[in-house]
């Protein structure tokens, strides 16, 4: 599967009194949705930092500052 994403975009969602942190994935023409909430978040991350040249800052860059969307683009491959 890592082979096969063409990006991957991080950004925030305003839930009211927090952040639900999610993750676009580009991968086959299709896209798939993905947020810190989901119990497959842990090894999904991990998969996605052995991607070469994903950006290892994607959390700081997309949890400050809070309530706003932040959208950050972690790895798009060329």
């Amino acid at each position: 599967m890592p082979a096969d994403i063409a990006r991957v975009i991080f950004y925030k969602r305003d839930e009211l009194t927090t952040d639900l942190i999610c993750c676009d994935i580009e991968a086959l023409g299709q896209t798939w949705i993905f947020h810190e909430e989901m119990r497959e978040w842990p090894g999904l991350i991990a998969t996605l930092e052995t991607l070469p040249g994903f950006r290892s800052d994607w959390f700081a860059a997309v949890s400050q500052p809070p309530f706003a969307t932040n959208e950050t683009l972690a790895y798009q491959r060329f």
